[in-house]
């Protein structure tokens, strides 16, 4: 009932929004028609356009709200899950009984938080970097010392793109190992990186219309892939050792529970711009139950699975000679489903095709990032950073495809930390500053540095945290004191600790700035 109340209050401001955002689409609408022949072809087929542009009040009209489940789901319903759940044995020592443990309360925790920005998208039509500014400020068209100021987004924006990029990498090279395995060596690694990488490209390029219905129909044949390797290898399972004897220490149980949180909470800077299009009305329950369940159900069971399999691997000839010493993760799942033989194969290229449901979905993300750290980009479309993203994950994908553990570890326990600052931040400003009313944001403003904050609270906020965090890390390159007994401990430090530090500075920055 408080969401309808708070609809009720909101939706007055939103349609005076809207209707000033509708005439800036109408002259949109009149550039389209003196576009060139091949974008307006491009269009035809159904590829989106908008990029930062708000949607407006009145254009928000999808009502298959199911949509939000399959498209988390899909993204998360791949080997990139599969392989995570691997660090609890390989990297941090843990049996599998402490392994699965880590994984079931962590990521049941972890996932409220991208879940509930997700029903953030409906109420105000923007995508998460835009409504970011509300908080972070945008930064001015010119580089001015005396509005430096305004620069605050520019900060998660950068963080963001690097993370996103950073699971482009990572997806790349499992689904380029696993696509090369059934080549019985015929094709190298390299190249199918590069086919999984283009494969994503298409479908990115396209945008909503076709991303929602790829993610609808690209799990089943990845559930039956995992569902016949259970089948023909789940005898084995049995022979992975459940618990070591020793009980484990809080250091790699926490360091292992960083990993697990770095990998879901860094959709919380994303999360609003599959969810924009939806009616306003919608119940805010529904959509974060759809969202929550989308990601606690494939990330937990893949990551329960994957550690199983690891941990059965030395038992069984063929499972370890398919993962070697390089830790191939689409070798270890070829070896699994090879007793169905050619079929096998086909399962194997379905599971190596899975990544492209997340790669897709990232690139999306990525073209935002783009526009909103460089303004001046939003004149360009929004597929085009599409290719921009493919040009800059391709090559990384490449060079780090030998050194995959090391990557994962290192990257999936850093980006943890901010976007858990990045969440705190947001929903400081929402609950405390603005009483959890969405008509309290001037929809309006959104592109306007001189009518958004200026964004130093925000920044403040989060870098002062960090004097915290950082003597609460545990990397393999950098050891805080209290991280070194501890377990890392820097993403549930990032969160209070930002949120607190919140309070005061957007008190002060709100004393002194004159908003127009």
């Amino acid at each position: 009932m408080a969401d309808l109340r708070d609809e009720k209050l909101s939706v007055d401001v939103e349609k005076d929004a809207a209707s000033k955002t509708e005439s800036g689409a109408a002259s949109a609408h009149s550039e389209e028609n003196k576009s060139p022949p091949w974008l307006r072809a491009l269009l035809s087929w159904g590829v989106e356009e908008r990029g930062t542009v708000p949607v407006p009040y009145e254009q928000r009209t999808d009502r298959q709200f199911y949509k939000i489940f399959f498209v988390w789901f899909s993204m998360n319903f791949n080997i990139l899950s599969f392989s995570t759940g691997t660090l609890g044995p390989i990297v941090f020592g843990l049996s599998l009984r402490d392994t699965c443990l880590v994984i079931l309360f962590f990521n049941l925790f972890a996932c409220a938080l991208p879940a509930y920005f997700n029903t953030w998208g409906p109420r105000t039509g923007m995508r998460q970097m835009v409504h970011s500014r509300y908080s972070f400020g945008r930064h001015p068209p010119a580089l001015l010392i005396d509005s430096c100021r305004y620069y605050g987004i520019m900060i998660p924006a950068i963080l963001n793109l690097i993370g996103l990029c950073g699971f482009n990498i990572l997806n790349s090279i499992l689904g380029g190992q696993a696509l090369a395995s059934v080549s019985n060596g015929s094709m190298s690694w390299t190249v199918g990186i590069v086919i999984i990488a283009l494969v994503a490209l298409v479908i990115s390029f396209m945008g909503y219309r076709v991303l929602n219905w790829y993610e609808r129909l690209s799990w089943p044949p990845v559930l039956l892939a995992f569902i016949v390797a259970l089948g023909v290898g789940g005898k084995h399972l049995y022979n992975a050792p459940s618990f070591s004897g020793e009980p484990p220490t809080a250091a790699s149980v926490l360091s292992f529970a960083s990993v697990i949180a770095g990998f879901v909470i860094t959709f919380s800077a994303m999360a609003s711009d599959f969810t924009m299009y939806y009616e306003p009305t919608v119940s805010s329950h529904k959509i974060f139950l759809y969202s929550y369940l989308g990601y606690v159900v494939p990330i937990i069971v893949l990551e329960c699975l994957g550690a199983a399999a690891v941990m059965a691997a030395p038992n069984v000839p063929s499972w370890n000679d398919g993962y070697g010493t390089a830790g191939n993760i689409g070798g270890l799942l070829e070896a699994m489903l090879s007793p169905v033989g050619g079929f096998g194969k086909f399962l194997t290229v379905m599971l190596s095709l899975s990544v492209t449901a997340n790669i897709a979905c990232t690139l999306y993300s990525i073209c935002f990032n783009f526009q909103v750290l460089v303004p001046s980009f939003s004149k360009a479309p929004r597929y085009v950073f599409s290719i921009v993203g493919t040009a800059i994950s391709l090559p990384l994908s490449i060079v780090g495809a030998h050194r995959f553990y090391t990557a994962l570890t290192n990257f999936l326990s850093l980006i943890g930390y901010w976007a858990s600052a990045y969440g705190a931040i947001l929903i400081v400003e929402h609950y405390y500053f603005r009483k959890g009313d969405f008509g309290s944001y001037d929809h309006n403003a959104w592109n306007d540095p001189k009518r958004l904050p200026w964004g130093a609270a925000a920044m403040a906020a989060g870098v002062l945290s960090f004097a915290l965090v950082i003597p609460c890390m545990q990397q393999v390159w950098f050891e805080g004191p209290i991280g070194a007994k501890s377990g890392d401990i820097g993403f549930e430090v990032a969160f209070p600790l930002a949120g607190i530090l919140y309070l005061p500075l957007r008190k002060l920055e709100l004393k002194y700035q004159k908003l127009h």
